[in-house]
């Protein structure tokens, strides 16, 4: 079989639903499957999938694996010589997937395969290449920064702004959209589940890089991603935590400790000069300048002030707080 996609579900059904519909829409060239597994959401992805799409292998976790360990756990079902790992809140435009295999078939040294994200707009989201995580990085990660060098080697994304029809080698490709040769995602030992999510993706290109594979940005393959939107409001926060949380995870495993800790230390810092300046801003307007925009903003920041300073101690294990929340 070319290819097995595995699409993990958590109360996405309504995304779901497109997404399959996208892939089975189109008369493709490949030999594949579709494994669809629900993370414990319980949302009426089981009805959707066994009423629409019969074709598709359904597994329902009975408790929530994070993305990490559900990806992991659906891969133990899928036969395909290669794997996409695929976010529900995708559409496949065209033959996106048909390219994507032809650039593993044809490489023998292409271990990921990677495609341009496009908004739901229809404009590129510049994460779906990057650079391998560094503290530098991160620290400049702003959209100002971004706005003024966007081709700045620093941000790894380059490519995205060049027109070319041939395969790019780059550091990371998104886990929204991941192509991996079976034999090669079996060789590193599938995805790390010390993230429960985010970094995973980096964490996985790292290491098939490091194993002598390239991955590669596939920029003729488009696929929509509508991007975070498989959560709701109450976790928003849980996800910005989580975000920073595997950020350091991947510095510290990569790079070590001491790197680690500079991260968190930085973050400290920069949580606290925004804080400061939110609450200048609140009290010289009186409160009236956006005052639910800088509230939100303000509680975004404590929680990542109390991340670096090592108070929320559940990041290191979220199912302690959330043992059913999950974006995806």
């Amino acid at each position: 079989m070319d290819l097995s996609i595995i699409i993990v579900n958590w109360k996405s059904a309504d995304f779901l639903r497109q997404c399959l519909r996208t892939i089975y829409g189109v008369r493709r060239e490949l030999h594949f499957e579709v494994i669809v597994i629900d993370n414990a959401s319980f949302d009426g992805c089981r009805q959707l999938v066994e009423k629409e799409f019969a074709e598709v292998k359904f597994i329902e976790s009975s408790a929530n694996l994070g993305f990490a360990g559900a990806n992991n756990a659906a891969f133990e079902h899928a036969i395909g010589r290669n794997i996409l790992f695929l976010n529900p809140d995708t559409e496949i435009i065209g033959l996106a997937l048909e390219s994507m295999v032809s650039t593993l078939d044809s490489n023998p040294i292409s271990g990921i395969a990677g495609c341009k994200l496009l908004n739901s707009d229809g404009s590129v989201q510049a994460s779906c290449i990057q650079a391998f995580p560094t503290v530098c990085n991160q620290l400049l990660d702003a959209e100002l920064f971004r706005s003024l060098a966007p081709r700045a080697r620093i941000w790894g994304a380059g490519p995205l702004f060049r027109d070319s029809s041939r395969p790019v080698s780059v550091e990371v490709v998104s886990g929204a959209c991941l192509m991996i040769k079976r034999a090669v995602f079996e060789q590193v030992g599938c995805f790390n589940t010390a993230y429960f999510m985010y970094g995973e993706d980096a964490d996985l290109c790292y290491k098939v890089k490091q194993a002598g594979w390239t991955v590669e940005y596939v920029g003729n393959s488009e696929v929509i991603h509508h991007g975070g939107r498989s959560s709701g409001a109450r976790e928003s926060l849980f996800a910005t935590v989580m975000m920073k949380q595997s950020l350091c995870e991947f510095i510290r495993r990569r790079q070590g400790k001491e790197q680690a800790l500079l991260y968190r230390a930085f973050m400290v810092v920069a949580a606290s000069i925004r804080l400061i300046i939110m609450g200048l801003i609140f009290v010289l307007t009186l409160g009236l300048f956006r005052s639910a925009l800088i509230a939100r903003a303000a509680e975004k920041w404590f929680n990542i002030f109390r991340w670096a300073l090592g108070l929320e101690q559940w990041a290191k294990n979220p199912l302690e707080r959330y043992p059913r929340s999950l974006t995806v």
